[in-house]
């Protein structure tokens, strides 16, 4: 067995106030075919059970510990665990996601192979609902090695419990940015720090469904202007190092922002769309007008109806309305 498969990983899982799902991703986490782990939950202020479910797996196996603080943000607790855990590899995992068994074990193999060019191997997910069954299974993205201009266009991972990463790749960058939060643009915290160790390491690949990642409505990036208000704080931080990426990054962010109009749309959100559109509108009036330009005429005007009747453009004028309305 190779140096990499027989290294200890550390799995750090924040949790605030995650009693109803944390109890199942610990099991997902003991039940690895991988044994050499510490798992370090980071209570981050929860007021419900959470600490006395770590407790209570604590006491049947002895890999499992629990780290509190005060409430300061998922980055900010992804970093004390990290901070205080010893493992060669760092496994994150989110408090309501879930890890195939062999997970961890076909990582490390991916890094037996790939030597140390490589500082993080992620795998597919697939999109699991409230009772962990699997509703979705489209994330096939298969980017590899040098994925640098693949990331400034988008966050191809797609989720914070899908990477393993080599502790050396991990300690060359500024960590997760706890900033983010106090800066009011908390959710890409995973994207960032994927882009620093992207700027020095290669990247492998294990082209299998092996974390099940939750999505919920009350999911971090189911705040669609938070998320987008992050990606242009990261953006701001990341592009003046690589100004050849500006095209890249620009359309990503545009991507984001069609992905979530239309998503919103299908939802009937109208107050989401009014938002949105506002957001869009500002960042690229022309990709906004082609946007929009785009919707069926019916739909359209359904869009229009709902947002301008939910409130949407509250406190907005209505040349401003007329400003981002291209009709």
């Amino acid at each position: 067995m190779s140096a990499a498969e027989n290294s200890t990983v550390s799995v750090i899982i924040p949790a605030y106030n995650a009693s109803r799902t944390l109890g199942e991703t610990l099991q997902s986490a003991l039940a690895q075919t991988h044994a050499a782990l510490e798992i370090i939950v980071v209570d981050d202020g929860s007021t419900d059970e959470t600490p006395e479910i770590v407790l209570a797996h604590a006491a049947k196996d002895d890999r499992v510990r629990l780290l509190r603080q005060a409430n300061s943000g998922v980055a900010a607790a992804r970093n004390a665990g990290i901070a205080t855990s010893i493992g060669k590899f760092i496994a994150p995992l989110d408090a309501d996601d879930l890890w195939h068994p062999a997970k961890i074990e076909r990582q490390l193999r991916v890094f037996r192979d790939g030597g140390d060019r490589l500082g993080l191997v992620y795998s597919w997910f697939a999109l699991i609902d409230r009772d962990s069954h699997v509703i979705q299974l489209r994330h096939q993205p298969r980017h590899q090695g040098d994925v640098l201009s693949a990331l400034a266009y988008n966050n191809f991972i797609g989720n914070g419990s899908s990477a393993l990463i080599r502790r050396a790749a991990f300690d060359r960058t500024s960590g997760y940015d706890p900033l983010l939060r106090m800066r009011g643009g908390q959710g890409c915290e995973d994207w960032k720090l994927y882009f620093e160790i992207a700027e020095r390491y290669a990247f492998g690949l294990v082209a299998e469904p092996l974390t099940g990642y939750r999505d919920l409505p009350d999911n971090m990036s189911s705040d669609v202007l938070q998320m987008l208000r992050s990606r242009d704080l990261c953006t701001a931080d990341l592009l003046p190092r690589h100004p050849e990426l500006a095209r890249a990054f620009r359309s990503g962010r545009n991507r984001l922002s069609r992905l979530l109009f239309h998503r919103a749309i299908r939802r009937g959100r109208a107050d989401e769309v009014g938002k949105l559109a506002l957001s869009i509108g500002r960042h690229d009036p022309v990709f906004f007008a082609l946007l929009v330009g785009a919707l069926p005429v019916s739909v359209l005007k359904g869009v229009i109806g709902r947002v301008w009747r939910s409130g949407g453009y509250q406190g907005q004028s209505a040349s401003d309305f007329a400003e981002l309305n291209p009709l």
